[in-house]
């Protein structure tokens, strides 16, 4: 039965892992469409930007379809039979899907000047993204990979910001194209705005949390990686400084410092009883903050960690994703802040490998306490070799934030995995230097 677009729409986006008003009421309204030219015939390929209006929030979200006359062949990706933008019969597709829209797109993007335009031979969505689509495009060239965002904001997208500032370093993927799209705002005002981006797929590497996980449970030494890790991580930071500048921290920085690990702290500690015997420990940690010096404020990628970087025989180390997280206002992701907070990020990756073996072989634990130990003092030993400063030697401060990133790792294991609670519980030990009993 043929079905009003919205209908469809308010039927299947929130079955969608991307789709970001879970468990709200929501309206849906149309806010923009726009069609990309087809080689195909019999297809057209559109793209709809979608607003979820919930009272107190509205999102924004990109939901680009094919409109085929026949059935087309991916029944998991149909929506269902519909009348398309000119009031024709048609089957409506989750675009991403659908070679007709993978090539439609690389087509219609903008490109680096030194960069052709990819001719797509097949395609395939991977499973697993949760904010966006991202697709593995086998070309006439090297193979893409194209991330559709899917939760749209105005402005910039960091993904396509950084990489189209950093387009030829060894650190982070060539980029190959990117979209931009316009749509009216909550109030009808227009707004403008990153749809996709594409950029080459790493063929050959491996992600490296699994090349982590693995030697930790092989017993496998991890040191050179992990400092050749750290010595890529700390030129990345080098190379977006140089891009976009740094920002001097001030008492001002200091002072959000302290509040912000106060908030954690409150917030971790109404969320969960599993912190409440560090309660007065963590409540005096964050009151007691006091940070002498503060490097300079610079951009960064804003959620490192292992599954961010792959690992490629032939180039090295590959960080990819500087998008943050797509649910935050672009103002909060692009904000300058600490390259300290990277570290961070990666020293609890560190344990979090090592925390996967005490998991499922607890006799082994201090083994892989061990392992973590040396892989994250080989990352900071790599990370002062590339940027002349170790980054214990700001300890205050670095514990800090792996304290800040813990609490939220508690209050994640409490709600998500519970038998996993003990790998960050032991970190907020570790940091406060609190008893347990």
């Amino acid at each position: 039965m043929t079905a009003p677009l919205d209908q469809l729409l308010t039927a299947w986006m929130p079955q969608q892992r991307w789709y970001p008003a879970k468990g709200r009421g929501v309206g849906v309204r149309l806010l923009a469409t726009r069609d990309l030219p087809s080689d195909e015939a019999g297809v057209r390929v559109t793209v709809h930007v979608v607003g979820l209006d919930s009272g107190d929030r509205f999102d924004v979200v990109q939901v680009p379809l094919t409109y085929r006359t026949d059935s087309p062949a991916d029944d998991a990706a149909v929506l269902g039979e519909v009348l398309d933008p000119d009031g024709e019969h048609a089957w409506a597709s989750d675009g991403p899907h659908d070679p007709a829209f993978v090539a439609a797109l690389l087509r219609d993007m903008e490109r680096p000047a030194s960069r052709p335009a990819p001719r797509p031979v097949r395609s395939r969505v991977l499973r697993g993204e949760q904010s966006n689509t991202s697709v593995i495009v086998e070309t006439d060239h090297d193979p893409v990979i194209v991330k559709v965002f899917r939760s749209l904001h105005p402005g910039q997208n960091p993904d396509v910001e950084v990489l189209r500032a950093l387009d030829g370093s060894e650190q982070v993927p060539g980029l190959v194209g990117w979209s931009s799209g316009r749509w009216p705002d909550r109030h009808g005002a227009e707004t403008s705005g990153h749809l996709a981006v594409a950029t080459e797929f790493v063929a050959d590497g491996r992600d490296a949390w699994r090349e982590a996980a693995e030697a930790v449970a092989a017993g496998d030494d991890f040191t050179e990686r992990a400092h050749s890790l750290g010595l890529a991580t700390a030129t990345l930071h080098g190379a977006l400084a140089t891009a976009f500048g740094t920002t001097p921290a001030d008492d001002a920085t200091r002072a959000r410092l302290r509040d912000a690990l106060r908030d954690r702290v409150a917030w971790a500690l109404s969320s969960t009883d599993a912190l409440t015997r560090f309660r007065d420990a963590l409540t005096r940690r964050a009151d007691d903050l006091r940070v002498e010096r503060i490097p300079a404020l610079q951009r960064v990628h804003g959620d490192y960690h292992l599954g961010q970087v792959l690992h490629s025989p032939t180039r090295g180390w590959v960080i990819l994703d500087f998008e943050g997280e797509p649910l935050r206002p672009l103002a909060e992701r692009t904000r300058p802040d600490l390259a300290l907070r990277d570290v961070a990020g990666m020293l609890r990756s560190f344990d979090y490998a090592a925390g996967q073996v005490r998991v499922e072989s607890p006799d082994r634990g201090a083994a892989a306490d061990a392992w973590a130990g040396r892989a994250r003092d080989a990352f900071c030993r790599g990370y002062a070799a590339g940027s002349g400063h170790d980054p214990r030697e700001d300890a205050e401060l670095l514990a800090a934030l792996e304290l800040d990133k813990a609490l939220y790792e508690v209050v994640y294991e409490a709600g998500n995995r519970p038998a996993w609670i003990d790998v960050p519980l032991s970190a907020v030990e570790r940091l406060v230097g609190a008893a347990s009993g």
